[in-house]
């Protein structure tokens, strides 16, 4: 008689190439409405995160080395990717992923983009959410206003960016984005998926990477300072001139998701997949067959 021990390892990355198959087969069959307001939650979740980061930036100065200011922003503001993906959330960037189920013809064209489109949204719609209720409560006035004036920086120097630089920066955010969400597909419990995420974020940030879902927060968080704020946007003493929706859109979160969108899926599913799902039947974690099929 034999018996079959429970194992407690971690995935190897063939079984985590299935894991994302048959999760990314699991997203894009979601119901709208669980889809929107799971999106919602994931957007404020991210913007918290970047008010971690923000917040524990603000007053560094040039007293602080450059890259210890960013690796402990990083690290703080990997508190986003943590709630999304424990608490269980839609993060567009992450969704990426769902093209190796889509190349794998489990999930069809439409079924992919619905859940692009419909959790993009719901990202923007948490994030600006939570940037009009931190305005509200005046925290960019803490510290002696160095949490508001790092704000205001932050947002103006995303806004500078020109289109191929912002291009660029999201592609080689992105691309640590979904390795990091890939990362989580080999844990088998909570503190597995935290230490999976901590690096690839801080990674990322501490770079200078660009976020098109972080970003839905920090420049709205700069540009609501300076109109709901003027006095002390006037006070910050910087040139805040080029800040503006406008700039927010063409400059920054257009490229700045074009980039996600290809770092993402390219440079992460598109590769994984080639190596472990190509030419194979894909099963579900843990099972004989997947019972999901594209429509």
């Amino acid at each position: 008689m034999t018996t079959t021990e429970p194992r407690i390892d971690a995935l190897l990355p063939a079984e985590m190439a299935r894991r994302a198959e048959y999760v990314g087969v699991s997203k894009a069959e979601a119901p709208t409405f669980s889809m929107f307001s799971l999106a919602v939650l994931a957007g404020a979740y991210i913007a918290l995160g970047a008010v971690f980061a923000t917040t524990v930036s603000a007053g560094t100065g040039t007293e602080w080395p450059y890259g210890v200011s960013r690796l402990l922003s990083g690290v703080v503001f990997s508190l986003g990717l943590i709630l999304v993906v424990v608490g269980g959330a839609e993060l567009f960037t992450g969704n990426n992923l769902i093209a190796m189920a889509w190349a794998s013809r489990k999930v069809t064209t439409r079924s992919m983009i619905r859940n692009w489109i419909i959790v993009y949204l719901g990202n923007l719609v948490g994030a600006l959410g939570t940037a009009v209720l931190m305005l509200a409560s005046r925290q960019h006035t803490f510290g002696g206003g160095s949490v508001g004036a790092t704000a205001l920086n932050i947002a103006n120097a995303k806004v500078g960016l020109d289109f191929w630089q912002a291009f660029a920066l999201g592609i080689l955010c992105n691309a640590l984005v979904c390795m990091a969400v890939w990362l989580t597909y080999s844990a088998r419990s909570t503190v597995d998926k935290i230490a999976a995420i901590i690096f690839p974020i801080s990674a990322f940030v501490a770079a200078g990477f660009e976020h098109c879902v972080a970003n839905m927060y920090f420049i709205p968080m700069g540009l609501l300072i300076k109109a709901f704020d003027p006095s002390f946007a006037a006070a910050s003493g910087l040139e805040l001139g080029g800040l503006t929706w406008g700039s927010f859109l063409a400059d920054n979160l257009v490229p700045v998701t074009l980039g996600n969108i290809i770092g993402g899926t390219v440079l992460v599913a598109a590769v994984y997949w080639s190596v472990f799902l190509g030419g194979r039947k894909s099963v579900a974690p843990g099972g004989s067959g997947s019972t999901a099929s594209a429509r």
